[in-house]
């Protein structure tokens, strides 16, 4: 939905099972008018679609995106934004770092996202910029030495500069100018603001203008600001508070390097405070929270340093002498505190805060994909669950 005339709001429906067309449509056909009906009765509500590869294909077949655009207008739904970063399922088994694959080193990823791009180009209205967010390149602990991080970056800056020939030419076609969401988060090849800058810097930016260079036979500076316009962050605000990183220093160091923020991801995590002592109710807590699908990478920080834990079970059996830790699990954008932990929620509303003097990006997209797995005391009905985050992102806003 349009709020304030600013921004456009919705929810990623990679919520929803969809693993193939068939389902992802019927999923969105459940739940999305009842949402719509509660949060913008009178206005059209956009969405955050998350198509799996096998979900797309079954788009493109047939008549299906014609109809699915059909239905769309037809209900005063439309779609601004699509995740791209699963690949393949996302619900009912287990996801853990295979939710990286296949990376940016491989064809199959670049097709996929190449196909969701023709897709979003379709199916944008007119005069809407839109993103699709992604993988920051690959998991990190797949790749063993300096060598094979190298070669992983390369690969992946070579595939993103495909991409922005695709859309340079959408661009040219159709008047809509859409860009690649890179997703920096935990164990990812790019975890920070640091990272990224140096994938920008080391990678994307040399490689991309080579290759723009070549085929359109631009200048230097016009093939830096294609790249610098057509490949943005998705500033996920629950990874980025886990690499302790306040809002206001990492935005402006991207404005500084002139990075775009694509869409914001309003997520929250698990923050867990210590007491002095063994805290066994803080650790009993926590263990509510260990789940075999998705991976919960846990950080500490350490003077300027951010130690990072490959998974929850990892910490839970360790069990660190620290003061707080910061627990990779998406948990209700509008919960403080649950038990004897808290969340990153006030990460949200400096992110909010910021907005207001300096509206870095118009697109927000909350991600909380962890209802399945939650807690029994912290599951409700879905559709309400979802509408409840909503009115309190509008609220707050």
């Amino acid at each position: 939905m349009l709020v304030d005339q600013k921004y456009h709001l919705s929810y990623c429906s990679n919520i929803h099972p969809g693993e193939d067309w068939n389902q992802t449509l019927h999923s969105l056909k459940s739940y999305l008018p009842k949402i719509k009906k509660e949060v913008s009765p009178e206005n059209p509500f956009g969405i955050g679609l998350r198509l799996s590869n096998i979900a797309s294909l079954g788009l493109n077949e047939g008549n299906n995106l014609q109809d699915f655009k059909d239905w769309l207008e037809d209900n005063q739904f439309y779609v601004f934004t699509m995740n791209g970063f699963p690949y393949g399922n996302f619900h009912n088994e287990r996801v853990k770092d295979m939710v990286h694959a296949p990376d940016w080193t491989t064809v199959e990823r670049l097709e996929y996202s190449q196909r969701l791009f023709d897709q979003l180009a379709f199916l944008i209205p007119e005069g809407v910029s839109g993103g699709i967010s992604t993988s920051p390149i690959s998991y990190r602990h797949w790749h063993s030495t300096i060598d094979a991080l190298d070669k992983a970056f390369i690969a992946g800056a070579e595939g993103m500069a495909e991409i922005v020939l695709q859309l340079v030419d959408i661009e040219k076609k159709t008047g809509k100018h859409l860009h690649l969401d890179i997703e920096p988060e935990p164990d990812g090849m790019i975890e920070n603001s640091d990272e990224l800058l140096h994938f920008y810097d080391a990678y994307l930016i040399p490689i991309g203008t080579k290759k723009l260079i070549e085929t359109f036979g631009c200048n230097e500076e016009t093939a830096k600001n294609l790249i610098l316009g057509h490949i943005t962050v998705c500033y996920d605000i629950c990874h980025f508070s886990l690499a302790y990183e306040e809002p206001a220093y990492t935005l402006e160091k991207f404005k500084k390097a002139g990075i775009k923020v694509g869409k914001i991801q309003v997520s929250s995590a698990l923050k867990i405070l210590f007491e002095k002592g063994e805290n066994e109710e803080v650790w009993q807590s926590l263990a509510q929270f260990n789940e075999p699908t998705y991976l919960h990478q846990v950080t500490e920080k350490v003077g300027s340093q951010v130690i990072t834990y490959k998974d929850l079970a990892e910490v839970l059996e360790k069990r660190p002498k620290v003061s707080e830790l910061r627990s990779h699990f998406h948990v209700p954008i509008f919960l403080e505190k649950y038990d004897h932990l808290f969340s990153t929620q006030d990460q949200i509303i400096k992110v909010l805060e910021y907005l207001k003097k300096d509206q870095f990006s118009d697109q927000l997209e909350i991600e909380t994909y962890t209802w399945d797995v939650l807690p029994k005391d912290l599951k409700t009905e879905l559709s309400d669950s979802i509408i409840r985050e909503l009115e309190w992102l509008k609220n707050n806003i």
